[in-house]
């Protein structure tokens, strides 16, 4: 299992919000690029890039996805507001290794699954959730959709890979919904990566425990930048751990 840093971009800047509330953000950095290269340089083997303003606002900060894309030789993956092909296309052709559908999954499926038939291997779906239910437009909706329900549909179109995050523990550094994650696993055979909610690296040892369910990647943000985890640490952590299984 790998550790993804998060780079949230909002107005140029590194910012994390918690539950995803637009007035509830700290900010951590002016330069979303060279946060991307601390996180290469510690060791990081991808990065996970959000466009906030895209996701919130619908303004997207292509520049910016760029510039993070090429300050950095490890893959880069990009969500946030990516609502057609030519979201898709657009970050792709900056050198985005894998493009990250969320509200489309729900609004608008054909063009999940044109970008799926396109780049297969490419193409992930984050399943963002609040009790149960997914989350869309910048999670300032809860609709009636059940998580594991559209997991199964993506599956069925295709899709290798959700990203599932736990609304309610986004940036709360409250521990991850290792159930939820579980479910997913048994429902599906997609791969899993986990998000919201982690605080520390014995965190990321429970999530680790879910790997023969597909989790194989996590999604840190908050404890990376409040130095409550490292790389370093989350590595050495998470090979004792699997040294010992």
């Amino acid at each position: 299992m790998i550790v993804v840093p998060a780079i949230d971009v909002r107005k140029g800047r590194v910012v994390r919000l918690v539950q995803g509330r637009p007035h509830d953000e700290t900010l951590y950095g002016l330069n979303p690029a060279e946060m991307a290269r601390r996180w290469e340089e510690e060791g990081a083997e991808r990065i996970h890039l959000v466009d906030l303003d895209a996701a919130i606002d619908g303004l997207a900060q292509p520049e910016a996805v760029g510039a993070v894309v090429a300050a950095v030789g490890i893959p880069v993956e990009v969500g946030g507001g990516i609502r057609s092909v030519e979201d898709a296309q657009r970050y792709r052709d900056l050198g985005a290794d894998r493009v990250i559908f969320g509200t489309a999954a729900v609004s608008r499926p054909d063009a999940v699954q044109a970008a799926v038939s396109r780049w297969p291997q490419a193409v992930a779906v984050a399943i963002d959730a609040r009790d149960g239910r997914v989350a869309v437009e910048g999670w300032n909706e809860t609709t009636g959709v059940d998580a594991l329900e559209l997991a199964a549909t993506v599956e069925g179109w295709g899709v290798v890979r959700v990203q599932f995050t736990d609304v309610r523990r986004d940036g709360t550094l409250v521990g991850p919904n290792l159930e939820a994650l579980e479910a997913l696993g048994r429902r599906t055979g997609l791969r899993i990566t986990a998000a919201g909610g982690i605080s520390d690296v014995e965190d990321l040892v429970r999530v680790a425990t879910l790997q023969p369910f597909g989790v194989d990647e996590v999604i840190v943000g908050k404890a990376l930048y409040e130095g409550r985890v490292s790389l370093a640490e989350a590595r050495r952590a998470l090979a004792e751990a699997e040294s010992t299984r």
